[in-house]
């Protein structure tokens, strides 16, 4: 094959240009460019040929136009040898473009600023940088094209070497720039649905989904299954010390972080998830007093587990918690002295939630099956004291009411069927993902028994209504005097009744936080 031996350079992003640039000059490539790009080159002594000499035709409508002529499409797309093409471009004094350098408007960042409006967002929508990526890269038996600037090293050094670049490569190339046009085109596809919505609740009548890959995973959920994770990950967590995070790791971490932003500004809260379900959550007046309480809910679950605080972790608590084994912590800060104490344990993945708060996005996603998917509003329902409707004869008390609270936001984000039952500020044993309601009730019994904690005065949460008695009466039968559940099962006058004749108060929330 013939030697590279003209190249267009269009470039927002000029980090590595010059160098490449110098290599492509060396090697005897003629080079066009535009606007900003060709001044970059000029600046650094690079003789360059505007577009607009090239094209015979001016840059106009504030540069919208000027790479949109067939002298720059022609000279792509035309397929080498092939006598009518070359006939064509003959004839209409089409020379051959044989690479390509683009990358495009920042339209991602750009959205990405708060408050950008709605012209920002237009203007940085790239017209000519696609096309002629396309263009290349569908002709990519001839051309070379290059969206991206790490790419730039492999490229200089197969020109260098034979003034071309191999078949293998420019095939790479071209998958590379047809996956990065799909998600420039999703994330302005995203955006502007949104913007142009009616209403921008509703669900999209097109699912789009734009997530470059954020690094390669060492595996999934199991080593046999490959991995990788995907989006804006770093955007909500930065990662302080410890080795890679795994896929099971960024599960529950995100859960972890979902949970303690339910408490953001409580008083110090302390969460300990494993396999995204708490195993234990207390409050106190300090993160230390908050672990002791969320520790004694289950001694044996928080062995490599999550653990997750809404205030920035301190010295005594990180004594405290780095006395076991824990896989992950997450918390909005870490003093000086808990790093310090931490960062003895090598392993243990310190990360820094970026954004406090709950970090949930509108959306939910999950994929059911080949190319198809569910789409759901996430649950970020919050529930208060005014939004309770008590239906027993005997009201709460004010402990009862401030444990149900609590205890509603926990069970909020338990496995179904969900119990958990609480005192005011802590946990005291959680029943997680059974089948059955009673069932989840029994092993939330069976673990305070284990962590010999009294249930007595205890309130019990229902992720979902009882749909009998029965339910309702082994929690009084375990020591509850009080329960908080969604209400809505056609036998909730004989739930009702059951908790009137055991002296209980309840409250019905009108609200059910299924989570399968």
């Amino acid at each position: 094959m013939m030697k590279i031996a003209r190249a267009l350079l269009s470039v927002s992003d000029k980090t590595g240009l010059i160098p490449f640039a110098q290599v492509l000059v060396a090697a005897g490539v003629e080079l066009i460019s535009t606007g900003g790009t060709a001044k970059a080159l000029r600046d650094a002594g690079l003789t360059v040929k505007d577009i607009s000499e090239h094209t015979g035709f001016p840059e106009m409508l504030d540069g919208r136009v000027k790479t949109l002529h067939p002298k720059v499409h022609g000279g792509l797309l035309y397929i080498r040898g092939n006598e009518t093409h070359e006939a064509a471009v003959k004839a209409h004094i089409i020379v051959p473009i044989d690479l390509v350098v683009v990358n495009l408007y920042p339209f991602e960042a750009t959205v990405a600023k708060p408050n950008v409006t709605l012209h920002d967002a237009i203007e940085n929508i790239d017209i000519g940088g696609p096309s002629m990526l396309r263009s290349a890269a569908k002709n990519h038996d001839s051309v070379t094209v290059i969206v991206d600037p790490a790419d730039y090293p492999v490229v200089a050094e197969q020109i260098n070497s034979g003034g071309n670049t191999t078949l293998e490569l420019r095939r790479k190339l071209a998958a590379k720039v047809f996956a990065r046009t799909a998600v420039y085109d999703a994330a302005i596809a995203t955006h502007l649905l949104k913007e142009f919505a009616a209403d921008p609740q509703a669900l999209p009548a097109a699912l789009t989904i734009s997530a470059p890959q954020v690094q390669p995973l060492r595996y999934g959920e199991n080593p046999h299954q490959a991995a990788a994770l995907y989006g804006k990950f770093g955007e909500y967590f930065q990662q302080l010390h410890g080795k890679e995070l795994s896929y099971n790791n960024i599960l529950d971490l995100t859960a972890a972080a979902a949970l303690i932003g339910e408490f953001a500004t409580d008083a110090p809260t302390l969460a300990i998830l494993k396999h995204t379900n708490p195993c234990g959550m207390g409050q106190g007046p300090s993160l230390r007093e908050a672990w002791a309480k969320a520790f004694a809910t289950d001694k044996q679950a928080p062995f490599g587990g999550i653990i997750a605080v809404n205030q920035p972790l301190d010295a005594a608590c990180a004594e405290a918690v780095a006395e076991i084994f824990s896989e992950v912590i997450v918390a909005p800060d870490f003093t000086t002295e808990a790093l310090a104490i931490l960062q003895k344990k090598k392993n243990l993945r310190l990360l820094k939630l970026l954004k406090p708060g709950n970090i949930s996005q509108p959306w939910d996603v999950r994929s059911v099956g080949a190319d198809s998917f569910l789409m759901q509003a996430r649950d970020l329902k919050v529930t208060r004291a005014v939004d309770l409707k008590i239906v027993t004869k005997r009201q709460p008390t004010e402990a009862e009411l401030k444990a149900m609270l609590f205890g509603w936001r926990v069970v909020k984000h338990v496995k179904s069927n969900a119990i958990v039952y609480v005192g005011a500020d802590c946990t005291l044993g959680v029943g997680a993902g059974q089948m059955s309601r009673v069932d989840s009730s029994r092993i939330a019994v069976w673990k305070a028994g284990e962590a010999k904690l009294s249930l007595k005065g205890s309130v019990v949460c229902s992720d979902a209504f009882f749909p009998f008695p029965d339910g309702l009466i082994a929690a009084a039968e375990a020591g509850a005097t009080a329960a908080i559940q969604p209400g809505g099962s056609v036998k909730d006058a004989e739930v009702i009744a059951a908790a009137d004749e055991r002296g209980m108060a309840m409250a019905f929330t009108g609200t059910r936080h299924f989570r399968h």
